[in-house]
C-alpha cells in the first residue's frame, strides 16, 4: 500500500507540473517589476538616511524583507495583485528620493561623485597609459543578478506548492512563463558577468587567455570549467533517478538536466568567440545569425517533429532532445548576454571627449547617459524583433522554452536588456553611478548587501536551492499543504539560502565553477 501511494503522489506532483499553458508577458513583466520596486526602496533609504550604514541586524532584517521577501510575496501571497506590491515599495521610495522629507543624512559614502580613473573608461584610453585599464563596478548589475538568482531560488521550491499559481511554472510547449524566463535569463546573466572578464584580457589584464593564446589551449581550459559541471549534472541524474524523485520528462529528456546545459556552455562558448572575432565582430549578430539559422532548421526540416512527438527512445539523443536541440538557443542567449555585458561594463565614449578638465561629476554624467542609452537602445530593438517573429502579419512564430526557438531567445535578451536599464534607472536616482575596485567601502555603501551576496556565488547558491528543494520535496506533501504551512516553509527556506550565502561571504568563500 506505501509503494502504491508514494508512485500516486509521484504521479499528482509530475501531473502538477505537466501541460501548462504560462502567462501574458504583461503579467509576467508587473510580477519582476517588484524586484526592482523593492530596489528602488533601499536605495532611497540609504541615499536619504544611510539606512544600511552600518549593517546592522535590523538593516539585515529590512533588506532580506526588501529583496527576499518582496519577491517572495509577489509570486505567492500577491501573484494575482503584484502591481500592489510593486505601489507599496515605490510610493515610500519616491517620497524619500523625490520629496525630501523627515531627516536627510549628511552626505554619504555613495553619494560622493565617483573619482573616475580616465584609464577606466574603455580600452582604447589604455594606449595612453601602460597600466591596463580599470574596469568600473557598477551596482546596478549586482542588483539586477542578485534578484534574478534569488527570484530563481525561490520559484525551483515554490512552483511545487499550490500557492504557485500554475500560470507561472513551465508550460509544456509553447507559450511564456516567469519560470520559463527564469532559466533564459540565468543563462543570459552569465553572459553577461562573462563580458568582464573578456573585456580584461582583450586589454592586458589576464583574466582570461588572451585572444593570441592558441585556440586549444583556450579550449582545453573551457572544458576544465566544464567538468565540475557536468559532475553536478551527473550527480542530479543519479540522485533523481535512485530516489524515485518526479520528474517532467519533456522539460529537458530523461537524462538530461540544467547542469549539462551549463557545462557544454565554456566550450562551445570559446568556439563562438574565435567564430565572432574572424567572422561577426559582434557577440549580438553571432547570436542572432545562429538563433535564425536554428529557426530555419526547425521549420524547415522534419527537426520540430522529431523533438516534439516522435517516440522517446531507444537511442539517447531520442530519449534527450529537448535538451541537447534546445542548447542552439541557450548559447545564442549566452552570446548575447556577453555583448550586452561588452556594453555594461566599460565606458564607450571616444577618448578625445575625455579631457583632464572633466570633472569626476561630469564623467559620471557622461558614463551613465552612455550605458543607459546604449541599454534603452538594445531593448527597444529585441523588442521589435520580437514582435517581428510573432507578428500574425509577418512569421507568426510562438515562443517555446521547451525548443529554446527564435522568438523564445528573443524574449529573454530583450527583457533581460529592458530589466538592466530599469535597474540602471534606479541607480541613477543618485549621483553616483559607477566605483573604482579600490573604493570598497563606497562600492558596500551603494549594494545591497542581500543582493551581492547571492551574485557573488550565484552557481553555488543555485546547487545549494536545487539540494534544498529536493530535501523538502522527499520530507513533505506539498501539494496538499495549506497556504499558512506552505509560506512558512517557503520563508524558511529564504532563510536558509540567504544565511548560506551570507555565511560564504562572511567567511570569504567565492567558488567558481
Amino acid at each position: 500500500m506505501a509503494a502504491a501511494s508514494a508512485a500516486s503522489y509521484k504521479a499528482r506532483k509530475e501531473a502538477f507540473v505537466s501541460n501548462l499553458y504560462g502567462s501574458s508577458l504583461t503579467e509576467i513583466n508587473v510580477v519582476t517589476l517588484v524586484a526592482a520596486a523593492a530596489v528602488f526602496l533601499w536605495t532611497a533609504l540609504q541615499r536619504r538616511h544611510s539606512f544600511f550604514t552600518p549593517y546592522t541586524p535590523v538593516a539585515l532584517l529590512a533588506d532580506f524583507l526588501l529583496n527576499v521577501c518582496a519577491i517572495l510575496f509577489a509570486i505567492t501571497l500577491y501573484s494575482s495583485t503584484p502591481l500592489v506590491l510593486s505601489i507599496f515599495l515605490i510610493t515610500p521610495g519616491a517620497v524619500l528620493t523625490f520629496l525630501k522629507t523627515g531627516r536627510q543624512s549628511t552626505t554619504s559614502a555613495s553619494d560622493a561623485p565617483a573619482k573616475v580613473n580616465p584609464r577606466s573608461v574603455n580600452g582604447a584610453a589604455a594606449s595612453t597609459s601602460n597600466a591596463p585599464p580599470i574596469l568600473p563596478i557598477r551596482p546596478f548589475l549586482t542588483h539586477y543578478r542578485g534578484s534574478m538568482l534569488i527570484v530563481t531560488c525561490l520559484a525551483i521550491l515554490a512552483v511545487d506548492f499550490p500557492i504557485f499559481p500554475r500560470r507561472y511554472a513551465k508550460v509544456e510547449i509553447w507559450g511564456t512563463s516567469l519560470m520559463d524566463l527564469g532559466v533564459g535569463s540565468f543563462v543570459f546573466s552569465a553572459g553577461v558577468v562573462s563580458a568582464r572578464a573578456v573585456v580584461r584580457a582583450r586589454t592586458g589584464v589576464q583574466a582570461l587567455p588572451s585572444p593570441n593564446t592558441k585556440f586549444v589551449s583556450r579550449f582545453i581550459q573551457a572544458l576544465r570549467h566544464s567538468v565540475p559541471l557536468f559532475i553536478l549534472g551527473f550527480i542530479r541524474l543519479y540522485s533523481v533517478k535512485g530516489l524515485d524523485y518526479a520528474e517532467h520528462v519533456t522539460e529537458y529528456g530523461v537524462h538530461w538536466n540544467f547542469f549539462f546545459t551549463l557545462a557544454l556552455l565554456p566550450p562551445f562558448v570559446e568556439i563562438s568567440d574565435s567564430v565572432t572575432r574572424r567572422m561577426f565582430k559582434s557577440y549580438e549578430t553571432f547570436a542572432l545569425t545562429l538563433a535564425v539559422v536554428y529557426e530555419l532548421i526547425l521549420n524547415n526540416t522534419d527537426l520540430l517533429s522529431y523533438i516534439l512527438i516522435s517516440p522517446r527512445g531507444p537511442d539517447l539523443l531520442s530519449k534527450n532532445r529537448e535538451g541537447v536541440f534546445s542548447f542552439a538557443g541557450y548559447l545564442a542567449i549566452f552570446l548575447a548576454g556577453r555583448g550586452t555585458g561588452m556594453l555594461a561594463v566599460q565606458f564607450n565614449e571616444p577618448v578625445p571627449k575625455i579631457s583632464k578638465q572633466s570633472s569626476p561629476r561630469e564623467l559620471t554624467r557622461r558614463e551613465r547617459r552612455s550605458v543607459l542609452n546604449g541599454l534603452l537602445i538594445k531593448s527597444l530593438i529585441y523588442v521589435f524583433l520580437y514582435w517581428l517573429t510573432t507578428s500574425l502579419y509577418t512569421f507568426n512564430l510562438t515562443v517555446s522554452r521547451r525548443l529554446a526557438n527564435l522568438p523564445y531567445m528573443l524574449w529573454v535578451v530583450a527583457f533581460n536588456n529592458a530589466q538592466m536599464f530599469l535597474f540602471g534607472l534606479v541607480e541613477d536616482c543618485g549621483p553616483s553611478f559607477s566605483y573604482q575596485a579600490e573604493d570598497k567601502d563606497r562600492v558596500r555603501s551603494a549594494t545591497s548587501r542581500i543582493l551581492a551576496v547571492f551574485n557573488k556565488n550565484g552557481l553555488v547558491i543555485f546547487l545549494v536551492a536545487n539540494l534544498l528543494t529536493g530535501l523538502v520535496n522527499l520530507s513533505f506533501n506539498t501539494l496538499d499543504m495549506r497556504p499558512l504551512s506552505a509560506m512558512g516553509l517557503l520563508m524558511g527556506y529564504a532563510v536558509l539560502v540567504t544565511g548560506v550565502a551570507l555565511g560564504l561571504d562572511k567567511s570569504g568563500v567565492k567558488i567558481k565553477l
